[in-house]
Formats: structure tokens, sequence, C-alpha cells
């Protein structure tokens, strides 16, 4: 099935057999029975409009010239540029067709795919970044922080990559001022290309710079003063990912703020009294916190919104913030997660890979996205 994804392995022109991806796959079929508004999409529904996108994409002068990584990432983010359109379509009041939001739950449910296909590491989270972001440049040209918002993307993806499938998605569809919606994208490569990052991540004077870029919205300049009181170590990954393991063999002797240990001392299941789990390690990261003590957080944390407000609290007491992202396969995690004493139940799971957020370079000072052997999955989506 991975074979009829990855072009380098598919069709040499890069045109899958759709009649085939149908068949082995709902969630191709489903784009076949999902209308589009036809102001921006006069041809047809969203099925039609990723086959017209691939064909945009493989029949660009320049696509026998990419290496097999950016061939593979454009590819396949083209394929799933759109798979949340089916869950998000609605018809408004007025008759109009709408998706809002497909563009972030497009990129869960395109890392979900992903990872049970066992599509590289590297290759999936790029791929999740450019459907989250697919259409920003038909109109980042004309917003005031269009040049942030090229500077931040380039952390986890490639922007050429992403104007690529961009100009590819507004070429494979029937749309009034698709012309104008091309220039706008060539002058997001232009500006890339000015900034620094239109092939690689832009160029911060140091990690604290990007850190304070992404979470104080202060633009870099110079390198800022750095002064951390203590290192702050966030573990995420999920159930069965081989955390603990990992912290036994790789992080040392320091203190460790553990929420399966807070509710096995609690006498709290998982998904109970959540609150209170939270708050009872969050005072004791506190202390660890004002003592200047270097310490992790063990936790799922799936979501950004979850690691932001711990990523906020360390922050706020002067550390230096880390996330170590813990990852196994779909069999691993699966055999491990029903190994534990108190497993987590495989529907609390499947609920947790609908939110499924792995961590970026936008949320602490360094990101590390390993294995439970500490074997890196990857140097970082865009490097």
């Amino acid at each position: 099935m991975t074979r009829l994804l990855l072009p380098p392995d598919g069709p040499p022109d890069g045109r899958p057999d759709w009649p085939a991806l149908r068949a082995a796959f709902d969630w191709v079929d489903a784009l076949y029975h999902t209308p589009q508004d036809p102001i921006w999409h006069a041809e047809g529904d969203v099925g039609i409009h990723t086959e017209m996108v691939i064909d945009a994409l493989v029949g660009a002068p320049d696509w026998p010239d990419l290496d097999d990584h950016a061939r593979a990432v454009t590819w396949l983010a083209c394929l799933l540029h759109d798979v949340a359109k089916p869950q998000t379509t609605r018809t408004e009041d007025d008759g109009r067709i709408t998706a809002r939001g497909h563009s972030h739950k497009g990129a869960v449910a395109a890392r979900r795919i992903m990872w049970r296909l066992g599509v590289p590491f590297a290759i999936r989270e790029e791929v999740c970044a450019i459907i989250a972001v697919h259409q920003m440049p038909f109109f980042a040209i004309d917003k005031p922080d269009v040049r942030d918002r090229a500077m931040l993307a380039s952390t986890a993806l490639c922007n050429a990559s992403l104007a690529r499938v961009a100009e590819a998605d507004i070429r494979g569809r029937t749309c009034e001022d698709a012309s104008g919606l091309i220039d706008n994208i060539e002058l997001y490569r232009m500006l890339c290309a000015e900034l620094g990052c239109l092939f690689a991540p832009y160029p911060y004077p140091s990690d604290h710079a990007r850190f304070l870029h992404a979470t104080a919205e202060r633009a870099p300049v110079v390198a800022p003063h750095e002064d951390f009181t203590c290192t702050a170590t966030l573990l995420c990954g999920l159930p069965g990912a081989g955390k603990d393991h990992w912290l036994r063999h790789h992080y040392g002797g320091w203190p460790i703020v553990s929420l399966d240990a807070i509710r096995q001392r609690l006498g709290v299941a998982p998904g109970d009294h959540h609150g209170t789990v939270i708050q009872t390690a969050k005072e004791t990261a506190r202390e660890h916190l004002r003592a200047g003590r270097d310490f992790a957080w063990n936790g799922t944390h799936l979501t950004r919104r979850r690691r932001t407000q711990l990523i906020e609290l360390f922050a706020r007491y002067g550390a230096r913030v880390r996330i170590v992202y813990v990852e196994a396969d779909p069999a691993t995690q699966r055999r491990r997660n029903r190994s534990r004493d108190a497993a987590v139940p495989d529907a609390v799971i499947e609920d947790m890979l609908t939110k499924w957020e792995v961590p970026t370079l936008l949320e602490a000072h360094t990101v590390e996205w390993v294995s439970s052997d500490g074997t890196r999955l990857a140097a970082g989506p865009a490097q």
C-alpha cells in the first residue's frame, strides 16, 4: 500500500492508479463524495480536484529535477492537502459550501494516515507542516506579518516545497483570478529568497532568538541575552511510545515530574480527575523551577495547546525549554501500551490520535525527535 503513495516507488510520471487508491483507502474514496463551492472549485468534487492537483504537480517542467525527498513531500502533500474536507465540509444558510478548518485538521489526519503506513518521519512531518498552511502563499504577501510567517514556517518545512504545492493547488482547479493567486505565490517565493529561507530554515542568530520570535512575537535582529536558571525537559509522545525507557537510559539523575506516577499515587485512572493531577504536577515543577534545578516533565502532551501551557510556565521562571518527543511504530506502540500495568484503552488512544500534533522548533529552545532507544528520528523536518 505504501508503494501506491510514494512517487519514487510508484508510476514513473508520478500519476497514481486512482481506482486502486480508492479501493485501498477509504479516505481517498471519501474525496469523491465531497462537493466544493463552485466559485473556487468549478471543476467538481474534492477527488476530481486532487487528481488535477497531482497532474499539475508532476506536469511542471522541473518535476523530474527534484530530489527524492522533495518529490515525496510535495506529492504526498498534494494528495493529502484536502483529506479533512469530507469531515469539515458544510453547506451554509446562503447555499455556499465551506470547509473551515480543513487545513489544520487535515495535517492531523494526514499524520495518522502516514504513521500507520510507515512513511518516514522527516517526510511525514514536513508533509503535515505544509498541509497545515497550504493556503498561506495565496494571500500572505498582502499581510503585514508575511515576513514573520515565512521565517517561522521555514523551521518546519521547505518554503520552496510549500510554494510548489500551493501553485499545484491553484493550477489544479477552475476558479476566477487563478493568475492573480499564482502571482501572489511567486511573490511569496521571492520574499523567502530575499530572507534566505526559501530552501533552508531562516538563519536565526540563536535558538533563544527563534524561541522569542515564535512565543513572544519578538522578531530577531541580534542574538538576545541568555541567562537561564535551569533546563526544563518536556517529554511527550503516545502511551507506549517509550518515554519511561528513554528517561531511564538517556536522562540522568535529575528529578522527574511524572503524570503517571502522580495518578498512581492519587489512585486516579487515566482520563479521570486530570485537572487535579496536572495541578499537583505543576506545583512540583514550580518547586524545581524556584530552586533552579534541572528536571523533566513526563506526559503525553500530544497537542500544542497542552504543551504551551507548560512551556509558558517554564519560561516565566527563566528556564531553558527542551522538548524530547518519543515515537514508536504503531505495532510497537500498541504492544507496549497493552503490556503496561495501567494500559490506556484503545478507544482513548484513538481519540488521542485525532488531536495528535508533533512538537516543532517553534515551541522550545531545542526539540529532539527520538525513538525510545535514543535513535534520532530526524534532525528536524525541515533540516
